[in-house]
């Protein structure tokens, strides 16, 4: 089997349970053609560049997997007929690297900075 990233936006409309839920939904379709999720991240509510369908913002879903390629085939499929998903972006890796993304490490170093320094004025 092949190692894939995907990256997802879902409506900004969704909660956040909504958006966490499609990672179970697309885990299920690819369970059912032999592949499996290995890791997957929810990256937050996060405005865009542009509008994607009428919507500034969007659920960024990562999802590290170990699928055969007709399994991310399907999955790629239902993607684009499911109504919540704006977009997917499907990338084939030699390896996954180990521990959070880049986007989970960015915003941990940010929490761990604490909030804004107060004004000076």
């Amino acid at each position: 089997m092949a190692l894939y990233e995907h990256v997802m936006i879902a409506r900004q409309d969704l909660s956040n349970a909504q958006a966490e839920g499609l990672i179970e939904h697309f885990g299920a379709i690819l369970a059912d053609n032999d592949g499996k999720i290995i890791d997957s991240e929810y990256w937050g509510l996060k405005t865009m560049a542009y509008k994607i369908n009428k919507n500034r913002k969007g659920h960024y879903l990562f999802l590290k997997t170990d699928a055969p390629s007709a399994a991310v085939q399907e999955m790629d499929r239902l993607s684009r007929l499911h109504d919540d998903v704006m977009r997917l972006l499907t990338i084939k890796v030699d390896a996954h690297e180990e521990g959070p993304s880049v986007v989970v490490q960015a915003k941990n170093a940010k929490e761990e900075r604490g909030a804004r320094r107060p004004r000076r004025d």
